[in-house]
């Protein structure tokens, strides 16, 4: 019984990330990244017995939507399957996106903050100073006003969602070009007069389930504000590693990727070495990029109260918007 609920619940939790109705057909691909192997057939069987139960609404041939009832089932889902490690969240996420560098096309994953409406224009005055130093990943976006979607998420009465390029976009890109990354943690980057000196407080992707960016950011430990203006101070990074033989691969699409926009990969190591003063495993190497959510954290560092969530969804890339045209 509790094998039939992890999947049910994965199908209900696939159908919350969608406002458009999905088929079986594709559940079951969707599945698959979730370690779930259901036929398509199996899938209808699923999606009858939520039927049943008002979980979900058949619209025409098109597929399934979530109802109000289903949306309340999985916020009271079972603890087990609602908790995870956050590197099971990136693996996942790294395998769904699946953005064309070359066509721009496809979808990358976001981090979205809510902020209350009548703040939008301070913030947005906060933040230009951030996207100005490329202390983030790129400067497209994405904002949606109360009642609207960003992405699967529907934004609540009287805020805002504003949205930044996950970091984690850049392993979904690595991976499509067949180069594997692992997500090693999550970090406070001190910077000095314009540069890099090392991490100075480390939280393990595989040993949490909180992302560790949300909580530098809300244990107020980011001096964006003051890197952005003077060159120094703390900023949210991540650090990678890289198979060794896949370096001149992976000069060559770190080329494609500022040709592209994408600007958050701030340093790239050699074969075994030492970077930033973080040790790299053997056959490996280190690449240090900057967090998506650097802009968001100089509101915090403001007294603005926001809500900001890593990898929060996925988003088309067309739907995007340079901050700069805002």
């Amino acid at each position: 019984m509790h094998e039939i609920e992890r999947k049910s619940v994965t199908i209900l939790d696939i159908l919350s990330k969608e406002k458009e109705p999905l088929g079986a057909g594709i559940i079951s691909k969707r599945l698959k990244s979730f370690g779930i192997d259901l036929s398509e057939r199996a899938v209808r069987y699923h999606l009858q017995l939520m039927d049943e139960r008002g979980l979900t609404e058949v619209r025409g041939k098109e597929g399934r939507l979530l109802t109000v009832r289903g949306k309340e089932e999985l916020s009271n889902a079972l603890v087990a399957d609602k908790l995870g490690l956050v590197i099971t969240k990136i693996d996942t996420l790294s395998f769904m996106a699946d953005l064309n560098l070359a066509e721009k096309t496809g979808r990358v994953i976001l981090n979205v903050t809510l902020m209350p409406r009548e703040v939008l224009d301070e913030a947005l005055g906060i933040m230009k100073d951030a996207f100005a130093a490329k202390l983030g990943i790129s400067d497209l976006v994405a904002i949606a006003t109360e009642g609207e979607f960003i992405g699967s998420i529907e934004v609540p009465p009287g805020s805002v969602a504003f949205g930044t390029i996950c970091s984690i976009t850049l392993n979904s890109i690595f991976l499509q070009a067949g180069i594997p990354v692992d997500s090693k943690f999550g970090g406070i980057l001190q910077f000095d007069k314009g540069e890099p000196l090392r991490f100075t407080e480390l939280i393990t992707y595989a040993g949490t389930t909180i992302d560790p960016l949300e909580i530098f950011i809300a244990s107020k430990m980011t001096s964006v504000q003051e890197v952005a203006l003077t060159g120094s101070g703390k900023i949210l990074a991540g650090f990678r590693e890289i198979p060794a033989v896949a370096a001149d691969k992976s000069r060559a699409l770190l080329a494609m990727l500022e040709e592209s926009g994408f600007y958050g990969v701030l340093r790239f190591g050699r074969p075994g070495q030492a970077i930033l003063e973080t040790e790299v495993s053997p056959g490996r190497m280190g690449l240090v990029v900057m967090g998506g959510l650097n802009p968001l954290a100089a509101l915090e560092e403001s007294g603005i109260k926001t809500d900001s969530k890593a990898m929060s969804t996925l988003i088309d890339f067309d739907r995007l918007v340079s901050f700069w045209n805002l």
